[in-house]
């Protein structure tokens, strides 16, 4: 679990050092910036941005049950970020697996991926696309879909 916020943490601390060291220099303007930049930074690549993930196992029996596709994930992975962004509020109908959480989603992940951990891996229908197009995503959540 904490291996998830080790990146934002880093981000955090990194851009307190350097708004501090502006600060001290009579840059408090410019540290401020600075200082909201990176925590704006750390967010982006903390878990907090992505919808609730659920275990694989509960994940491919909602998408069983409701059609809706397994979002793979891992926090800071930009294409995982690219593709939550892209989706807007049509994420939250995903279901999403973060891979460092859940062994059994990041097996998943490696099965279909020559032993790779690569993300986002998204299943529709059981058939694993890696790295798809966040358009192709969406349509795909569609209410009419």
């Amino acid at each position: 679990m904490m291996r998830v916020w080790i990146l934002p943490l880093l981000l955090a601390v990194a851009g307190s050092l350097v708004a501090a060291g502006l600060i001290a220099r009579g840059s408090p303007g410019e540290g401020a910036v600075l200082l909201a930049l990176f925590v704006l930074i750390a967010t982006l690549n903390s878990p907090l941005i992505f919808p609730r993930s659920i275990s694989d196992e509960e994940a491919r029996r909602r998408s069983e049950a409701d059609g809706r596709p397994i979002v793979y994930w891992r926090p800071g992975c930009q294409f995982c970020m690219r593709l939550r962004i892209r989706l807007g509020r049509q994420a939250g109908r995903a279901h999403w697996v973060n891979i460092w959480r859940d062994p059994d989603g990041a097996a998943a992940v490696r099965a279909v991926n020559d032993g790779n951990e690569t993300v986002p891996t998204v299943f529709v229908a059981g058939r694993p696309f890696t790295n798809p197009d966040p358009a192709w995503v969406r349509e795909r959540l569609s209410p009419t879909s």
